[in-house]
């Protein structure tokens, strides 16, 4: 019976359904926020919710019955758990703050969508490439810093009057907003060199380091689809042993049963 549950519940017409309950889920939470149409729908948005919440304690307790404990190796299993244990909590006194964790939901859909799984999987693969990254970006950003606090800190204290402040700056500066007219410029003003720091630190930075994070998750996600293709192709290999011993048998089964017949 359990192989039977757990089979029913790896059948795509059953991710669609869920994928579907969540995207209606999140329509629903949407609608919450809304003060108008909760006043004359309110009762039934709230019932959709619920019965969206049910549909997942229930998908969640058919997986465990039918897993048992395969359930907690699977990591996306749990956080599928953890999701829906938030939205359980009780949303009164001190913990109404979770009521606004209930759209973590929504979130349940990469766990459903294979696509998704595959950028997030690939996504995670690059965070040690990427911890060496923003540790660079950190030493980057700490000079930089430094640098402009000391030089630019007394004539603009708003900016880069302190350390924290200048890597807030700074930080503006790397995304490439309002960093000439509302900052450079400026600072150029009574700083005629100061694009010799803004410059090579805009470089360095935004289309550098910044590229060098895009990389490293685009090979990520590369290995990650190169792995599944692995994986299916194996999958299909296997498949095709299966039936081509199960025709060998087949065959020897009826070259000797004509064997019998002649004799």
């Amino acid at each position: 019976m359990r192989q039977a549950l757990d089979k029913w519940l790896d059948r795509p017409i059953v991710g669609n359904f869920i994928i579907a309950v969540i995207i209606v889920n999140a329509i629903v939470l949407g609608l919450e926020t809304s003060k108008p149409i909760m006043a004359q729908f309110g009762g039934l948005i709230l019932a959709i919710d619920q019965a969206c919440l049910a549909i997942f304690v229930v998908e969640i307790g058919a997986k465990l019955v039918a897993r048992g404990g395969r359930f907690f190796r699977d990591g996306w299993n749990l956080f599928d758990l953890a999701v829906v244990a938030i939205a359980l909590v009780p949303t009164s006194g001190g913990l109404s703050v979770l009521r606004a964790l209930r759209i973590l939901r929504v979130l349940r859909v990469v766990s459903v969508a294979p696509s998704l799984r595959r950028v997030v999987e690939g996504f995670i693969t690059a965070l040690p490439g990427m911890g060496s990254v923003f540790l660079l970006m950190s030493i980057i950003f700490y000079i930089g810093a430094v640098i402009a606090t000391k030089i630019f800190g007394t004539d603009f204290p708003q900016w880069f009057g302190s350390l924290g402040q200048s890597g807030y700056t700074l930080f503006q500066v790397m995304t490439l907003e309002s960093w000439s007219m509302g900052i450079v410029r400026p600072v150029l003003e009574i700083y005629p060199y100061a694009w010799a720091f803004f410059i090579p630190f805009i470089l360095v930075t935004t289309f550098a380091v910044v590229n060098l994070l895009v990389g490293l998750i685009v090979n990520s996600m590369q290995d990650a689809h190169q792995a599944e293709d692995v994986q299916r192709t194996d999958a299909y290999r296997d498949d095709v042993l299966v039936r081509l011993e199960a025709i060998e048998a087949l065959l020897k089964e009826t070259a000797e049963s004509q064997q019998r017949q002649s004799k």
